[in-house]
């Protein structure tokens, strides 16, 4: 069982990196949607959001509900356990490296031209 000490500790922590939680998120959106093969509009219509909605949450932009979240992983056909899979490590990885995050979107929009 978890010491309230220790809880105070995690939530901090997760308090310190959540802009990174959020470009952690939308990443991982974003590697589901497209091994899924859809492209940010058909998503977006699948979903049933605009496709600038889905724009500002793949780049971590958009603090997203929980209706939300669980519209997503539902059209991704995987659990919100499986969505949330590794953000927490992937946020702290980019807090630790924020340049990795310019330099994945300089990359990303290389191989869309």
């Amino acid at each position: 069982m978890q010491t309230l000490e220790t809880f105070k500790q995690h939530t901090s922590r997760l308090l310190g990196v959540q802009d990174y939680l959020l470009r952690a998120l939308g990443q991982r959106i974003r590697d589901l949607r497209a091994k899924k093969g859809y492209s940010q509009e058909s998503f977006a219509d699948f979903v049933g959001v605009h496709r600038t909605f889905v724009g500002t949450i793949e780049r971590g932009e958009s603090n997203l509900s929980f209706h939300n979240l669980a519209r997503i992983s539902k059209a991704l056909g995987i659990t919100l356990a499986q969505l949330l899979s590794g953000v927490e490590k992937r946020a702290e990885a980019l807090s630790k490296n924020p340049s990795s995050v310019a330099g994945s979107l300089r990359a990303e929009k290389r191989t869309r031209r």
